[in-house]
Formats: C-alpha cells, sequence, structure tokens
C-alpha cells in the first residue's frame, strides 16, 4: 500500500487503479473526488468514472464530489449460509495458516463464523486437542483423529448463525482458561478495533479472549475498516492476527503499535 502522501503512478493499469481505488476509501473512510484524482494523477473525470463503474458493482458508495465504501458503512448481520460461500479460497489459506500455529495438545476456544468453521476442518494432523466453542457447525467439521474433547456453549440457539449467544455462554467462557481462542470478527478498524454485527456475540467473544492466553483473530482483507455494530475490544485484544492481504499501511503501522503480530496466507 502506498503511503498517504504518495501519488500512484499506475494510469496504463485501470484494473489495478480500481483495487488501490477502493483500498484507499477502505482506509480514510471516504474521499473526494478531488483527493483521488491528485492521489492518482488523472483527471477528475477518469476518477468519476471509476467511481461510478465501483459503485455499480457494489464496492463503494457515491456521494457528492466522492464516495464512501461500503465497507466503512455499519455492518449489518448476514446468515451463516451467505458468509461460508463468499471468499472461500482466501478464507481457507487463512485457516490452514492459522492451524500452523497451533500445537498438539492445546485447548482452543472458536467462536462463531465461517472461518472458524473451516479453521476447525483444517485440524487434521494435530492430536488431542480440547475444543470449545458456540459455533454449532464445527464439531461436525472436525476432523476425529484431532479431538480428545469437545465442549459446547449454552445460550440462545441463532439458527441464522448456526450458533449461541448470551449470558450462559458467557459465564462459561469466562469461568475457564485455554491456551488459544481463535475468533472470528465483523470488522477491523483504526477507531472502533475489533467488532461484531450482535451485540450479545460481543459479550462471548470478549468473554473468550479473556479465558485465553493468546488470542488469534482470523479475518479476510474485506474486514480491514469495517465498523460492525458492536464492538469486542481495541486490537490490542489480539496477539496474532492472519489474514489473505497485507492491511492498509495506516491499519498495519496501528496494528503493529498494538503489538499485533500479522500473518498474510498467500496464495498456495
Amino acid at each position: 500500500m502506498n503511503s498517504s502522501d504518495e501519488p500512484i503512478r499506475d494510469n496504463a493499469l485501470p484494473a489495478r487503479r480500481h483495487h488501490e481505488l477502493v483500498r484507499l476509501i477502505r482506509s480514510h473512510g471516504q474521499m473526494t473526488v478531488n483527493e483521488l484524482a491528485g492521489r492518482f494523477e488523472v483527471s477528475g473525470d477518469t476518477i468519476r468514472r471509476d467511481l461510478d463503474l465501483l459503485a455499480g458493482q457494489g464496492l463503494l458508495t457515491r456521494t457528492h464530489g466522492g464516495a464512501v465504501a461500503v465497507d466503512n458503512l455499519v455492518q449489518r448481520d448476514s446468515t451463516f449460509m451467505q458468509r461460508i460461500g463468499t471468499r472461500v479460497a482466501a478464507k481457507k489459506r487463512i485457516a490452514r495458516a492459522a492451524c500452523r500455529l497451533i500445537s498438539d495438545g492445546e485447548t482452543l476456544l472458536l467462536n462463531g463464523g465461517s472461518t472458524t468453521r473451516l479453521f476447525g476442518a483444517e485440524l487434521s494432523g494435530r492430536r488431542n486437542l480440547t475444543i470449545v466453542t458456540n459455533n454449532l457447525s464445527v464439531p461436525t467439521a472436525l476432523p476425529l483423529d484431532c479431538v480428545r474433547d469437545v465442549y459446547i456453549l449454552g445460550g440462545l440457539y441463532k439458527a441464522d448463525a448456526q450458533v449461541t449467544i448470551g449470558p450462559i455462554g458467557f459465564v462459561s467462557a469466562a469461568s475457564i482458561t485455554v491456551d488459544s481462542a481463535v475468533i472470528g470478527v465483523g470488522g477491523i478498524a483504526l477507531k472502533e478495533g475489533l467488532t461484531t454485527t450482535v451485540l450479545e456475540e460481543a459479550s462471548v467473544i470478549s468473554g473468550m479472549i479473556k479465558a485465553a492466553r493468546r488470542t488469534i483473530v482470523l479475518a479476510d482483507a474485506s474486514k480491514f475498516g469495517n465498523r460492525s455494530f458492536a464492538q469486542i475490544g481495541p486490537l490490542e485484544r489480539m496477539q496474532v492476527l492472519v489474514t489473505d492481504e497485507e492491511p492498509s499501511s495506516e491499519l498495519a503501522q496501528a496494528l503493529g503499535e498494538a503489538g499485533v503480530q500479522v500473518i498474510v496466507a498467500l496464495e498456495e
């Protein structure tokens, strides 16, 4: 990612300009046509056509004189089936990279979400693991040879998300100690930190993080800059972030200052 004051000179490659444009707007929250034209050293008309095209693809929202990234709007919840079918290749790379951080005999806390389910499915080769989860799709995804025990946290059952949430699960998560919490989130932003879409889920995740010696967050690049409804905590609450793309320069700096190790799962 380019620094905030460096022009991007790649006018011959519109596709790359479009990619960088979306990342810039996601990082800054919103930008004007004039700001973008200066950054890319192209005309305002070129930027307007770019913004109209990207808005038509659902990647940003046009405003008077500029644009706001869709990912920077407050995020609403989506169903588990919707999430599990999106960015599957990236999520699988993230899951495999995260599994390499896990040792035999660990006790793990897993929250709800499609990426944590894929993580569970990739644990083959590990042995004697104890899994504690509110993600009801995880137990059937776990390889049989990796698990010693599986505990399901109780609470209110949310069929659309395939999770249990609420005070029962929160108390259970807070009363145990585990080696690693492997967490999926709805968004990662500079100011808001780690967020998710459901208030009760944020409480459960916060309890999981408190119970863990190490927190590993699994988040593909579409989560960068997202500001979901419910705040889990600041960036400092995680020790490791496993993702599929380098964060923007601003977010990367904030993660470094928070002491977060960033692991990028590249295409294999």
